[in-house]
């Protein structure tokens, strides 16, 4: 019985921990400013196969260096249908990070990670071939943030993603 509190009491610390470590997120394509993507990209409705947009498309020149936005750990690495090359960052507060349609991945799977430290490379893999290179980056977390829930299209499934943007624009 002592063992699986002191196990139960560990994770609880470890959970807790993830949500007092500061976040200090940075705008993970080098050299990108506001001009590179548009403000109101977030949760746009419709947006192909997907039905709304969950995240930011930072625009940049093919082969540009994306870093990771926030210190983490590397859960994935690898290639899916839609986002194409692809990682998944776990960061502070228990935020999942995931930059989707890489050229090139310069990370790997359970990985330390610092922000600005380069996990890849801007391109157009997956659903954005033959659109312009860009880096899709969207925050989701575990834990719904309720009031984010409107009329829109998937209003439910707002709950669980954070408009990047926000955090971008507070950087400048």
């Amino acid at each position: 019985m002592k063992k699986r509190y002191k196990i139960n009491l560990v994770i609880l610390t470890i959970i807790l921990v993830g949500f007092f470590i500061p976040q200090n997120l940075r705008m993970p394509v080098q050299g990108a400013t506001a001009a590179d993507y548009h403000p109101e990209s977030f949760w746009y409705y419709p947006w192909g196969k997907s039905g709304t947009h969950k995240g930011v498309d930072i625009f940049a020149q093919k082969g540009t260096p994306v870093n990771s936005s926030t210190n983490g750990i590397v859960l994935y690495t690898g290639t899916i249908k839609m986002g194409g090359n692809i990682v998944v960052v776990l960061g502070p507060k228990w935020r999942f990070h995931y930059y989707a349609h890489l050229d090139s991945i310069e990370t790997s799977s359970l990985s330390l990670i610092e922000n600005s430290e380069q996990i890849g490379t801007v391109g157009d893999s997956g659903n954005a071939k033959g659109k312009p290179p860009h880096l899709h980056y969207s925050i989701m977390t575990p834990l719904p943030y309720f009031w984010q829930i409107d009329d829109d299209s998937q209003g439910w499934r707002k709950a669980f993603y954070l408009n990047p943007i926000e955090f971008l624009e507070a950087e400048d």
